[in-house]
């Protein structure tokens, strides 16, 4: 069986809006030159354990939480002009289908970009959807152990 690779795109209603933190955050982690983390925020356990890994990343140095969904869908935001200025972006998928890494490569490129699965790294819940499906203080856990290989691979360069 050939597996089927099509690029598409989807249509986003433009916006002159602007989200008055997300620009105050966005400029001032561009000026400090603070690198973006950014997450899956899937409706599964896999993506709630991937989007608290990316807050435990983002507590560390030099690293910030950037805004997805500013960054997909406000291109003149400041949000997105430092996903696009900075020297890399941190991603942690929550499983094998590399949702936003895939978008992160279409908006800044595969140089810069650092994507993780997470699901690769701990190999736990693959037959669970449900974000409370575990007790949270395991999700804590797992998350940390996500995010220490992230921090550990992005020390080491990837």
């Amino acid at each position: 069986m050939s597996k089927l690779k099509t690029n598409f795109s989807i249509e986003v209603e433009g916006t002159d809006a602007l989200c008055p933190v997300g620009e105050v955050a966005g400029k001032k982690m561009m000026a400090e030159g603070k690198i973006p983390v950014i997450s899956c925020e899937g409706g599964c356990i896999r993506g709630e354990i991937a989007r608290v890994a990316a807050h435990m990343v983002a507590n560390e140095e030099p690293y910030r939480r950037g805004c997805h969904g500013e960054i997909f869908t406000a291109p003149h935001s400041a949000m997105a002009h430092w996903a696009r200025k900075a020297d890399k972006v941190v991603v942690i998928d929550g499983c094998f289908m590399h949702c936003h890494g895939r978008v992160m490569k279409n908006l800044i490129g595969d140089e810069n970009l650092f994507q993780f699965d997470a699901l690769s790294l701990y190999k736990k819940y693959t037959d669970l959807m449900e974000i409370d499906a575990i007790p949270e203080a395991e999700l804590k856990e797992v998350a940390r152990q996500v995010a220490d290989k992230v921090l550990s691979a992005l020390k080491k360069g990837k």
